[in-house]
């Protein structure tokens, strides 16, 4: 009797701790399987979050770009394309915009011959000028620069098509010598070091003279005889 009650009793302890040893195991799993509190937080605040948006791409939490951080569209400001300057002002004729062409102006009777240089405005904008346009005869004897005649330049806007005029005058050649031979006209707008050659469409020779005669003359803008 007393041996089976001593199996009995071992066949129970053994129960208890396979038992045991089972829910250890279990709970090892469950450990395992849930993660830690710590891991998921830290996840959430690295990668690409909102802060890590705002560093690398330039926007903010809603996607959206910051003010003022934003790329430009092009679309901004009144430059060329608006024919204004920053200060709303008509931005200058540039000289591949200006269609320029001489003719003759000389008035019978008159002393000095007259040429006249038309500027129009072919930019598809409105433009300035404003000045004197620089003038240049090339001669047989090299370059000769017209002076300016000294009167007020006003500024002048141009409307896409509009036109403006400026005269240059010189001495008549009635020395009955065969003077200077004029070979073309060279004409640079106002405040522009681009120029224009041109044929020269007036008295084909200057009178030789010593500095003392007649000078090659230029007027402002929107004078068209007489140097004014």
């Amino acid at each position: 009797m007393r041996v089976h009650k001593l199996t009995i009793a071992a066949m129970a302890l053994a129960a208890g701790l396979s038992l045991t040893a089972c829910q250890n195991d279990d709970a090892g799993t469950d450990q395992g399987a849930a993660p830690p509190a710590a891991s998921t937080a830290s996840s959430s605040t690295g990668g690409s979050g909102s802060t890590g948006s705002d560093q690398q791409g330039g926007t903010d939490s809603e996607g959206k770009t910051p003010a003022g951080t934003g790329g430009s569209d092009g679309t901004g400001g009144t430059g060329a394309t608006g024919g204004t300057d920053e200060n709303g002002k008509a931005a200058k004729c540039r000289t591949d915009e200006l269609e320029i062409t001489a003719i003759d102006a000389t008035v019978g009777g008159d002393d000095r011959g007259t040429v006249a240089v038309d500027l129009k405005n072919g930019g598809g904008r409105d433009c300035s000028l404003a000045g004197h346009a620089g003038v240049d005869l090339k001669t047989d004897s090299g370059t000769l620069s017209a002076e300016r005649t000294g009167e007020p330049a006003p500024l002048v806007v141009l409307k896409d098509g509009e036109r403006t005029t400026f005269g240059i005058t010189y001495p008549i050649n009635d020395s009955g010598g065969s003077g200077v031979r004029i070979t073309g006209l060279v004409v640079t707008p106002p405040d522009e070091t681009k120029s224009v050659t041109l044929d020269w469409p007036g008295g084909a020779t200057l009178p030789v003279t010593d500095g003392s005669g007649t000078p090659v003359q230029v007027g402002p803008l929107g004078s068209a005889g007489q140097g004014g």
